[in-house]
C-alpha cells in the first residue's frame, strides 16, 4: 500500500515537472496532441489526400487512423526510450536502501499513460465530430491496452537494470524505438505488407495493440479475443521476467553508480 502511495506521488510530481516553468503549464498536454493531429490532417488529408483501405473514408479519417496508432505507440516508445536512464538518473535514490527502485519504471509508465489518455480524449472528440462517430467498442480500450502496458513495464524493468551496467544501451534504444515505429502498422494497414514479410510482422508485439485499439476507436471493430489472450499472456511473461531480472541485478546498482 505504501508503494502505491509513493507511485501516485512520484507520478504526479513527474507530470507537474514536465511543464513546470513554462508559461502555459499543463495546457501543453492538450496543445501538443492537438498540434500533431492538425499536422497529420493537413499532410495526409489535404496534401496527400490519402485514404485508409477500409471502405469509404472522409477527408480526415487517415489522419485519425495515424493519430490513433501513434498514441498507442508513444505510450510504449516514451517509456522504453527513457528506461535505460531511469535508474542511472537517480543515484541518490539507489543509495537509499529502503527505497523501492522497482517502482521507477512504473512511474514512467503512469506518466506516459497520462499523456496517452489526454491524446485519446482528443482523438475521441475528433472522431465523433469529424470521423465516423462514437463506437461502443471504445469501452474496450482499457482492456485492449493492458497487454501492451504489461509488456512495456517488463521491458522497462529489464532495460533500467541493463542500463546501469551497459551505458551504450541508452544510445541504442532510441534507434530501435524509431525502427519499431516504422515497422509497426501505424502508417499503413498490415494487409498492405508484402506476403513474404507478414509472418515476420506477426511477431511484432506492438502490432496487435495498435491495430486492435485503432480498429475499436476509429472503425468500431471488435478485437480478436484469442489474440488478446495470447498477447496478455505474453505481456504477463515479459513483465515477470523483466521484474525478476531487475530484482536479481539491483544488488550491484550502488557499486556501479
Amino acid at each position: 500500500m505504501k508503494s502505491f502511495s509513493l507511485i501516485r506521488q512520484l507520478s504526479w510530481r513527474e507530470i507537474e515537472t514536465r511543464y513546470r516553468g513554462s508559461t502555459l503549464g499543463a495546457v501543453w498536454t492538450i496543445l501538443t496532441p492537438l498540434f500533431m493531429l492538425a499536422v497529420f490532417t493537413f499532410v495526409f488529408a489535404v496534401v496527400l489526400k490519402a485514404r485508409w483501405n477500409q471502405g469509404e473514408a472522409n477527408t480526415t479519417q487517415f489522419a485519425l487512423v495515424i493519430f490513433a496508432g501513434l498514441t498507442v505507440f508513444n505510450l510504449f516508445g516514451e517509456v522504453i526510450a527513457r528506461a535505460p536512464m531511469i535508474v542511472t538518473g537517480q543515484p541518490n535514490l539507489v543509495k537509499k536502501v529502503v527505497f523501492p527502485l522497482e517502482i521507477l519504471p512504473v512511474v514512467a509508465l503512469v506518466s506516459a499513460a497520462f499523456q496517452a489518455a489526454i491524446a485519446s480524449v482528443i482523438l475521441l472528440a475528433f472522431q465523433v465530430a469529424f470521423g465516423s462517430g462514437f463506437h461502443a467498442t471504445v469501452l474496450l480500450v482499457p482492456a485492449l491496452i493492458m497487454p501492451l502496458c504489461l509488456m512495456t513495464l517488463g521491458c522497462a524493468w529489464f532495460l533500467a537494470a541493463l542500463g546501469v551496467y551497459v551505458r551504450d544501451i541508452g544510445q541504442l534504444i532510441p534507434l530501435i524505438v524509431t525502427a519499431l515505429m516504422f515497422l509497426s502498422p501505424i502508417f499503413y494497414p498490415s494487409e498492405s505488407l508484402p506476403p513474404w514479410f507478414r509472418p515476420l510482422a506477426a511477431y511484432n508485439p506492438l502490432g496487435f495493440s495498435i491495430e486492435a485499439i485503432r480498429d475499436a476507436v476509429v472503425f468500431g471493430a471488435f478485437p480478436d479475443v484469442t489474440m488478446w489472450f495470447v498477447n496478455f499472456a505474453g505481456g504477463l511473461l515479459v513483465a515477470a521476467l523483466g521484474y525478476a531480472f531487475f530484482q536479481k541485478t539491483r544488488k550491484g546498482f550502488a557499486d556501479v553508480l
